[in-house]
């Protein structure tokens, strides 16, 4: 048994590093793709994770395996794939930090993971399945990602998601919004972010938006709010938690740091990581994840910013 499967996109971030004398954009290949993110971070946290996705048979999949393994994370469930390349997304990053991404994935080897090879990967008896929405933009990784969801929860995982909405991916908005709601009735742990609130829910309230998800059963949500920290809603506790206030070198991967902060916590409770879970404990968790969020803000690029769980027992913010 292992603590974390995450399912999903592992890819390569070309993100801008800087722009030259003759106003060159430079960019460097960095490892990413969402669930692949929260796996590393858990796994630099102390949790036992794994990866179920697939990359091209070319360098930059061989290069994202063994990224995955010098982090901890077992790679069982990664498969390689001989007709398509490992995606790429690249990342431009604006004076602030905040990012606006590209896509070259058509298509990307990502898109190709089954609903066997899922399978496969849940002999591995996750106790928390998660995944993004990235997955659920084609076919076959969307029916592989929902048959992960609801296998998962059927072998009696806490099933974690987090709709991170990237426009380019899909022909139009219309068609994200069915698809990113389509597993949350499946869902124990809904991570969202300030900017896909008003998406899912039509509100940027946190209290309103997460007491309409509450409705499709979601036991636990949670919504970062950048520097400001978090929002949850838990049943009928709600609460704030702070974040903190650093210089930020690249925001990129600080939601995955986030997320997989959260769920390594959560493995650490036995049986059922909701079951009687105070508020006070919930509050505990957040703000370690809060702070190994605002460590990868201050270091670029995303998995090679996450910092280990010694890492951040030592972080003081100013």
């Amino acid at each position: 048994m292992i603590d974390i499967l995450t399912v999903g996109e592992l890819l390569i971030d070309l993100t801008q590093t800087h722009v030259d004398e003759r106003m060159v954009r430079c960019y460097a290949a960095n490892p990413g793709g969402a669930p692949a993110n929260v796996a590393v971070a858990a796994a630099l946290l102390g949790a036992k994770t794994a990866f179920a996705g697939k990359v091209g048979n070319d360098t930059f999949g061989a290069d994202l395996r063994a990224v995955l393994e010098r982090s901890g994370v077992d790679t069982s469930a990664l498969y390689t794939d001989n007709t398509a390349l490992t995606t790429q997304a690249v990342v431009s990053v604006a004076p602030s930090g905040e990012r606006a991404f590209a896509f070259y994935r058509s298509p990307g080897a990502d898109t190709l993971l089954t609903e066997e090879e899922v399978v496969r990967a849940l002999t591995l008896r996750p106790r928390i399945v998660h995944f993004g929405s990235v997955s659920l933009t084609a076919e076959p990784a969307r029916s592989a990602t929902l048959t992960a969801a609801r296998l998962g929860r059927l072998q009696g995982a806490l099933v974690s998601y987090d709709p991170n909405y990237r426009a380019r991916l899909w022909p139009d908005e219309a068609t994200a919004l069915t698809w990113m709601k389509r597993p949350l009735p499946m869902v124990d742990l809904l991570k969202i972010s300030d900017e896909e609130l008003p998406l899912l829910t039509g509100t940027d309230d946190p209290e309103m938006g997460s007491a309409l998800l509450m409705r499709e059963g979601i036991r636990l949500i949670v919504i970062t709010l950048g520097s400001r920290g978090v929002f949850y809603r838990m049943g009928s506790a709600i609460g704030y938690v702070a974040g903190y206030s650093v210089r930020v070198a690249d925001t990129n991967g600080a939601g995955d740091t986030f997320h997989g902060a959260l769920l390594s916590r959560l493995a650490l409770r036995e049986g059922d990581p909701l079951a009687g879970l105070p508020a006070r404990e919930l509050e505990q968790m957040l703000r370690f994840a809060n702070r190994a969020a605002a460590m990868t803000c201050t270091r670029s690029g995303a998995i090679p910013a996450m910092p280990t769980l010694k890492e951040v027992e030592a972080f003081r913010p100013t």
